[in-house]
C-alpha cells in the first residue's frame, strides 16, 4: 500500500461530537479499503475516543455491528448518553446553552448529578478547551478561531445533528465502558470480528500522552500479544517508534507508513500494522482520497 500525501480531512464526513487529539478522521479512506477487503460482521474499536472509525463502519454499513470500548469515564458518559434514552436531552442542552466564559466556568465547576449531565459537561469541556484536550490541567480556549474566543469551537446545530445521526444508528452500535486489555480476550476467537486499535502513546512519548489523555499508560507488549491471538483481522496505528518496530518484528506483523498531519498541520508518518497491509484499491465516490 502506497500513499504519498496526507488526506484532506475536510473531504471526509465529520461524524464525531468530539474534538479529539489523535483523532483518525484522516485515516477514513484507508479504513474503507481495509473493511471492504476484510468484510467483518463485527468491528471492535477498543480505544474509542472520538470513535470516528466505529462511526464510519456503522454509518456506511462496513460491518453489521460495531462495539466501542472506552475506559475514560468522561468520554464514556457521552457515548452512553448518545446511544441511550437521554440523547435528545443532550441535544436540547447543547442547543439551549448560551455560551460565554463565565457560564462555561460555572457549569464545569458543578459536580454532575447523573450520566447525562456528565455527558454535557464533557462535551462542553471538550469544545471549549485548548485543542480539545480534556486531561487534568488543560486550559480553555483564549483567542480561538478568527478571534471568537471560547465559542470558536462551539457549533450547537452541528453537534446536535451529529448526535441525532449517531442515535439513529444505535441499533448497530454497542458501547462498553472498561479496560480494553481486560475486555478484548472475550472476542479474540471470533473469526468474523475485526479490531481497529489506536492505543495511547508508547513510553517514548509518555510526556505527550500524559498531557493529552487521562488514561495514558498501556502495556503495549500485552496489546501486541492479544492481537497475535485474534482469529479475525486487526489494524493497529502507532507513531513510528523504535520500540514499536521491535514489537512488529517480534510478532512478525506487517507494517506500512502513511502520511498524516498533526494538530499543528505538520506532516508526519504513522504506522499501520496488521497481519497483511496490502489491500486492493476501491472506488470511493464519497471523496477524493489524496488531495
Amino acid at each position: 500500500m502506497t500513499v504519498s500525501k496526507p488526506v484532506n480531512v475536510a473531504s471526509v464526513p465529520q461524524r464525531s461530537p468530539f474534538r479529539y487529539p489523535g483523532g483518525k478522521t484522516w485515516l477514513v479512506p484507508q479504513i474503507r479499503r481495509w473493511l471492504s477487503h476484510t468484510k467483518p460482521e463485527t468491528l471492535i474499536e477498543p480505544f474509542t475516543g472520538g470513535g470516528i472509525v466505529g462511526l464510519t463502519a456503522a454509518f456506511e454499513r462496513l460491518s453489521e455491528k460495531v462495539i466501542l470500548i472506552e475506559r475514560d469515564e468522561n468520554v464514556a458518559a457521552v457515548w452512553k448518553t448518545i446511544l441511550g434514552r437521554n440523547s435528545q436531552w443532550l441535544v436540547n442542552q447543547i442547543l439551549e446553552f448560551e455560551i460565554d466564559r463565565e457560564r462555561v466556568c460555572e457549569r464545569l465547576s458543578e459536580k454532575p448529578s447523573c450520566t447525562r449531565e456528565h455527558a454535557f459537561q464533557t462535551i462542553l469541556r471538550n469544545r471549549t478547551s485548548h485543542g480539545g484536550i480534556m486531561a487534568h490541567g488543560s486550559g480553555m480556549i483564549k483567542n480561538g478561531e478568527s478571534g471568537k474566543g471560547i465559542s470558536s469551537r462551539w457549533y450547537p446545530a452541528t453537534l446536535a445533528k451529529r448526535i441525532e445521526a449517531i442515535h439513529e444508528h444505535r441499533e448497530r452500535i454497542h458501547f462498553i465502558e472498561g479496560d480494553a486489555l481486560k475486555i478484548l480476550p472475550d472476542y479474540l476467537d471470533a473469526s468474523k470480528t475485526a479490531f481497529f486499535v489506536d492505543p495511547p502513546y508508547t513510553a517514548s512519548k509518555k510526556k505527550a500522552g500524559k498531557r493529552l489523555y487521562q488514561y495514558n499508560e498501556l502495556d503495549h507488549h500485552q496489546l501486541f500479544e492479544l492481537m497475535s491471538q485474534a482469529a479475525g483481522e486487526f489494524l493497529m496505528t502507532y507513531d513510528d517508534d523504535p520500540n514499536v518496530r521491535e514489537l512488529i518484528e517480534t510478532y512478525q506483523f506487517e507494517c506500512s507508513s502513511i502520511p498524516m498531519k498533526n494538530t499543528h498541520h505538520e506532516s508526519m508518518m504513522e504506522l499501520l500494522i496488521s497481519k497483511n497491509v496490502t489491500w486492493p484499491e476501491i472506488k470511493d465516490p464519497q471523496l477524493k482520497l489524496f488531495e
